[in-house]
């Protein structure tokens, strides 16, 4: 395969980012260190979401808070190996986004980065399941939140992924 991604649609017309090169293997544990590190190569892009015309930032706090939340410590098992290599597509996750929904800003400690409140997205994604021999079988769909701040300059910036869940639908034949 030359792209590591894809962008499909669903028989319900739903957008899913299909990983076709997984950067961690394994579902032992995560060196949550190592996927920090590779997301701070997003610090200072942005995607637009296509269904609302939203522009999201990477900000330099994104990627300390995608490896180090209580999200992401509570995540165990497929959810976890999921999120982790969810780390190479978060601009595709991003632009395929749907359903934005608004929170305002309770915490003091986000008066300044979220003074304008929150949003949450939904996307999809979904990662290959190999057998023992090595060969592809099938993809799993994973749904996700994106949490992102309206900050006090105006703009949006990605702040997390939330609920990395596996989904209990039918998953992506070969």
């Amino acid at each position: 395969m030359d792209k590591k991604v894809d962008i499909i649609k669903d028989t319900d017309g739903k957008s899913i980012v299909v990983i076709n090169d997984l950067r961690f293997k394994g579902r032992r544990s995560v060196d949550w260190n190592i996927v920090e590190n590779c997301l701070k190569e997003y610090i200072g892009q942005c995607a637009e979401i296509t269904e609302t015309s939203d522009a999201v930032y990477i900000g330099a706090d994104f990627p300390d808070e995608f490896a180090h939340s209580k999200d992401t410590k509570e995540l165990r098992g497929a959810n976890m190996y999921a999120k982790a290599n969810s780390s190479g597509i978060i601009k595709e996750m991003i632009e395929i986004a749907t359903n934005k929904t608004f929170a305002e800003n309770y915490a003091q400690k986000h008066n300044t980065d979220a003074k304008f409140g929150w949003y949450r997205y939904d996307t999809h994604f979904a990662i290959p399941v190999y057998d023992d021999a090595g060969e592809l079988v099938r993809y799993n769909v994973f749904k996700a939140r994106i949490l992102v701040r309206h900050a006090k300059d105006g703009k949006l910036y990605l702040y997390d992924i939330l609920r990395t869940k596996k989904e209990t639908s039918k998953p992506l034949e070969q």
